[in-house]
């Protein structure tokens, strides 16, 4: 049925000059573009022995680096490190240790040098102690002004439009989309519904400690320290069972904290889609892999082909880089 769709729509281009609107624009017309439309194709049409029912149709992928930039350092962080500057402004005495005067001073090789400990410190003084809706607020205010510090654009402006076109273009064809990620999901919520369509429900990320109370007499939930889960490596395929309780179709990230994720999904019966990001553009993004200081591609670049993965490769196949930059 649906080649027989296509047909009719190249027979009514030919005869009419009317177009049907191209569903990936900013791909450019190479083999990752043509394989995620068969792919699509495939499982969508009733008649294809890859079809896949509306309600499997499952895609889920990675944020970081994979929808939105993630150089030179996670966008979260920064977030973090601006906040800590803006707590020593009203008040110098919170600055108790070197990793919050190093966020203070905007050091980040400072804070780097002490490890996951000085971050997790920087972290528990921005994100805990206050509830849900005041971290919300407080991280919508940051992506109001906020802007990068080599591109000039605002955080929300840096996501990749390639994949937020792919997102639209499944979710037209039947798919939920959601978010895997390393992020935290409380910051990752404030935005994604706007910049990707996709709702707070379908946003996996790792999460804090939390606890119900009355504050000020209102029934609130308060975000406290310490970290409940990390949704990374092979936290993403137990938290995506756990969560969504289905396998999914088609599987997206950009590093081997993916790598878990992606193979689970494609050795799955079935059609899958893996689908690697590797940042090859060093003239309008970055370009790294293996050698990162983070978003690392080692694994996922050797094996991913030998496991059937597509690889997209930005400076190729991507003919524009950031939304906010079109």
């Amino acid at each position: 049925m649906k080649q027989l769709i296509n047909l009719s729509a190249t027979f009514i281009f030919a005869t009419t000059g009317i177009a049907f609107a191209d569903p990936l624009p900013s791909w450019a017309d190479t083999e990752a573009r043509t394989r995620i439309i068969a792919f699509v194709d495939g499982v969508t049409d009733a008649s294809s022995e890859d079809y896949v029912t509306p309600s499997d149709r499952i895609a889920v992928f990675d944020n970081d680096g994979t929808l939105w930039g993630e150089q030179p350092v996670y966008f979260q962080l920064i977030y973090a490190v601006d906040t800590v500057k803006e707590m020593a402004k009203n008040d110098p005495s919170v600055l108790t240790s070197d990793a919050l005067k190093a966020a203070a001073a905007g050091d980040f090789a400072a804070l780097a040098k002490g490890g996951l400990e000085a971050i997790l410190e920087v972290i528990n003084a921005t994100h805990s102690g206050r509830s849900v809706d005041d971290f919300q607020a407080n991280v919508a205010d940051w992506l109001e002004t906020a802007k990068h510090p080599t591109t000039g654009l605002g955080y929300d402006q840096m996501t990749y439009q390639p994949m937020v076109e792919l997102l639209s273009y499944l979710r037209d064809e039947d798919f939920k989309t959601y978010i895997v990620s390393g992020g935290g999901v409380h910051f990752m919520r404030v935005f994604a519904e706007r910049a990707y369509g996709i709702p707070p429900e379908q946003i996996i990320g790792s999460y804090s400690d939390s606890s119900y109370k009355m504050v000020d007499g209102e029934p609130t939930v308060v975000k406290e320290p310490g970290i409940a889960f990390v949704d990374d490596k092979e936290g993403k395929p137990v938290n995506i069972e756990r969560i969504i309780g289905k396998r999914p179709v088609i599987a997206g990230g950009n590093s081997d904290g993916d790598f878990a994720m992606i193979e689970w999904t494609t050795a799955g019966k079935g059609p899958h889609l893996g689908l690697i990001v590797h940042h090859t553009d060093g003239e309008r993004e970055v370009a790294y892999d293996c050698d990162s200081h983070i978003g690392q591609l080692c694994d996922g670049l050797e094996k991913g082909p030998d496991m059937g993965w597509l690889i997209v490769d930005m400076a190729k196949d991507w003919s524009v880089i950031y939304t906010g930059a079109r």
